[in-house]
């Protein structure tokens, strides 16, 4: 779990990698890396997610590779079958998080309300997914949160973007953000990585001028 939140400490951008093809998928993921982030997540998406996982993780094994949008204990433990440092899921499902916690691996489930947040954290969790972050109250909603659950750190995604990134990181209770931005869908299919690397670079800059 140190390697994950360290990584996250440091550069706290996860973008989301969504490929049907493992060749896209590490294409993408080495061009996130060369601008500076260290951190993805493939998301469950596709129907070859679980391949594009397990390629990233093989090709590219300086990089720290996660599984997003893990619905189920089933697809959680392929995940890890296939190499997964981490569990992201849109939602608080018991078996997905025990299935994690079993592994000692870092599972950041999607929280929203106070009832949500109060179950993660009696299940032993002290950092999760606030999801949707720009329509679940955004930055005031993550201080309210934060006033009363103080252990808790957060993980916003879902309307996070170049505008509103440091805003996000400037809060302690945040961890780090997540987002789709840094892989756009149009530059991808035309094959211009070098886009995905200056969105990236552009996001690490923000990054480290917001935690100083």
């Amino acid at each position: 779990m140190t390697d994950v939140q360290d990584r996250l400490e440091k550069t706290p951008v996860v973008p989301l990698v969504q490929a049907d093809d493992t060749a896209i998928a590490i294409d993408t993921s080495r061009a996130l890396a060369a601008g500076g982030l260290g951190v993805i997540e493939v998301v469950f998406r596709t129907d070859r997610a679980l391949e594009c996982l397990a390629a990233v993780v093989r090709e590219l094994p300086d990089l720290v590779a996660g599984a997003g949008t893990v619905l189920t204990a089933d697809q959680a433990r392929a995940a890890l079958d296939a190499g997964a440092s981490f569990i992201v899921s849109p939602g608080l499902d018991d078996a997905v998080v025990k299935v994690a916690q079993d592994a000692s691996v870092p599972v950041y489930p999607g929280i929203v309300t106070p009832t949500e947040l109060q179950r993660a954290v009696n299940l032993g969790l002290n950092v999760v997914k606030f999801f949707p972050a720009s329509i679940a109250g955004g930055i005031p909603a993550l201080r309210a949160l934060s006033s009363v659950f103080r252990s808790v750190r957060f993980m916003p995604t879902g309307g996070v973007s170049v505008g509103n990134l440091g805003d996000f990181l400037s809060l302690p209770s945040v961890l780090a953000c997540g987002g789709s931005w840094l892989t756009p869908a149009d530059a991808i299919k035309a094959g211009h990585y070098e886009r995905v690397t200056e969105l990236a670079s552009e996001a690490a800059g923000i990054a480290k001028n917001s935690r100083g």
